[in-house]
Protein backbone atom coordinates (compact mmCIF):
# COMPACT_ATOMS: atom_id res chain seq x y z
CA UNK A 1 0.00 0.00 0.00
CA UNK A 2 1.25 3.44 -0.96
CA UNK A 3 0.22 6.75 0.54
CA UNK A 4 -1.01 9.48 -1.80
CA UNK A 5 -2.84 12.75 -1.32
CA UNK A 6 -6.53 12.30 -1.96
CA UNK A 7 -6.63 15.31 -4.29
CA UNK A 8 -4.12 13.55 -6.60
CA UNK A 9 -6.21 10.42 -6.67
CA UNK A 10 -9.75 11.84 -7.17
CA UNK A 11 -9.66 12.42 -10.96
CA UNK A 12 -8.04 9.08 -11.53
CA UNK A 13 -10.53 7.25 -9.29
CA UNK A 14 -13.52 8.51 -11.26
CA UNK A 15 -12.02 7.23 -14.51
CA UNK A 16 -10.91 4.02 -12.81
CA UNK A 17 -14.43 3.35 -11.49
CA UNK A 18 -15.97 4.03 -14.91
CA UNK A 19 -13.48 1.67 -16.61
CA UNK A 20 -14.10 -1.11 -14.07
CA UNK A 21 -17.89 -0.71 -14.36
CA UNK A 22 -17.55 -1.02 -18.14
CA UNK A 23 -15.54 -4.23 -17.75
CA UNK A 24 -18.15 -5.49 -15.29
CA UNK A 25 -20.98 -4.83 -17.76
CA UNK A 26 -19.09 -6.60 -20.57
CA UNK A 27 -18.55 -9.69 -18.43
CA UNK A 28 -22.18 -9.77 -17.33
CA UNK A 29 -23.33 -9.50 -20.95
CA UNK A 30 -21.01 -12.33 -21.98
CA UNK A 31 -22.45 -14.59 -19.26
CA UNK A 32 -26.01 -13.69 -20.28
CA UNK A 33 -25.26 -14.40 -23.95
CA UNK A 34 -23.82 -17.82 -23.09
CA UNK A 35 -26.75 -18.76 -20.86
CA UNK A 36 -29.24 -17.62 -23.50
CA UNK A 37 -27.40 -19.63 -26.17
CA UNK A 38 -27.36 -22.76 -23.99
CA UNK A 39 -31.05 -22.38 -23.21
CA UNK A 40 -31.89 -22.06 -26.92
CA UNK A 41 -29.75 -25.10 -27.79
CA UNK A 42 -31.43 -27.16 -25.09
CA UNK A 43 -34.89 -26.01 -26.15
CA UNK A 44 -34.24 -26.87 -29.80
CA UNK A 45 -32.86 -30.28 -28.83
CA UNK A 46 -35.94 -31.03 -26.69
CA UNK A 47 -38.26 -29.99 -29.53
CA UNK A 48 -36.70 -32.52 -31.94
CA UNK A 49 -38.42 -35.77 -32.60
CA UNK A 50 -36.94 -38.85 -31.00
CA UNK A 51 -35.65 -40.02 -34.36
CA UNK A 52 -33.86 -36.70 -35.06
CA UNK A 53 -32.38 -36.68 -31.55
CA UNK A 54 -30.85 -40.05 -32.28
CA UNK A 55 -28.85 -38.56 -35.17
CA UNK A 56 -28.36 -35.03 -33.90
CA UNK A 57 -26.41 -35.95 -30.82
CA UNK A 58 -25.90 -33.83 -27.77
CA UNK A 59 -22.76 -32.51 -26.16
CA UNK A 60 -21.52 -34.79 -23.40
CA UNK A 61 -22.15 -33.55 -19.87
CA UNK A 62 -18.46 -33.13 -19.14
CA UNK A 63 -18.14 -30.81 -22.17
CA UNK A 64 -21.04 -28.75 -20.85
CA UNK A 65 -19.36 -28.60 -17.45
CA UNK A 66 -16.11 -27.32 -18.96
CA UNK A 67 -18.04 -24.74 -21.00
CA UNK A 68 -19.88 -23.63 -17.87
CA UNK A 69 -16.62 -23.16 -15.99
CA UNK A 70 -15.09 -21.22 -18.87
CA UNK A 71 -18.07 -19.05 -19.80
CA UNK A 72 -19.86 -18.59 -16.46
CA UNK A 73 -17.87 -19.53 -13.35
CA UNK A 74 -14.58 -17.77 -14.16
CA UNK A 75 -16.28 -14.56 -15.39
CA UNK A 76 -18.44 -14.53 -12.24
CA UNK A 77 -15.28 -14.69 -10.13
CA UNK A 78 -13.87 -11.78 -12.15
CA UNK A 79 -17.13 -9.87 -11.61
CA UNK A 80 -16.84 -10.39 -7.85
CA UNK A 81 -13.26 -9.08 -7.86
CA UNK A 82 -14.24 -6.07 -9.99
CA UNK A 83 -17.10 -5.22 -7.63
CA UNK A 84 -14.71 -5.30 -4.67
CA UNK A 85 -12.25 -3.03 -6.49
CA UNK A 86 -15.03 -0.59 -7.38
CA UNK A 87 -16.27 -0.57 -3.79
CA UNK A 88 -12.77 0.13 -2.45
CA UNK A 89 -12.31 2.97 -4.92
CA UNK A 90 -15.68 4.46 -3.98
CA UNK A 91 -14.79 4.31 -0.29
CA UNK A 92 -11.58 6.24 -0.96
CA UNK A 93 -13.48 8.71 -3.13
CA UNK A 94 -16.35 9.33 -0.69
CA UNK A 95 -14.72 9.14 2.71
CA UNK A 96 -11.58 11.24 2.33
CA UNK A 97 -10.86 14.95 2.32
CA UNK A 98 -8.67 16.45 -0.47
CA UNK A 99 -5.75 17.02 1.95
CA UNK A 100 -5.89 13.56 3.53
CA UNK A 101 -3.38 10.86 2.78
CA UNK A 102 -5.09 7.76 1.47
CA UNK A 103 -3.78 4.23 1.18
CA UNK A 104 -3.67 3.22 -2.48
CA UNK A 105 -3.33 -0.41 -3.53
CA UNK A 106 -0.44 -1.56 -5.72
CA UNK A 107 -2.70 -1.82 -8.77
CA UNK A 108 -4.00 1.71 -8.31
CA UNK A 109 -0.52 3.12 -7.74
CA UNK A 110 0.77 1.44 -10.92
CA UNK A 111 -2.12 2.87 -12.87
CA UNK A 112 -1.50 6.34 -11.41
CA UNK A 113 2.14 6.39 -12.52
Amino acid sequence: MNQRKAAEVYPFLEAYIARKEEQLAELEQAVERYEKKRMMEERSYQMMSTFRRLFAGKKPDHHLAVEYIHYVKKPMEQIRVLRLEIEQARIILNESEPNDLVAVSEELSRALD
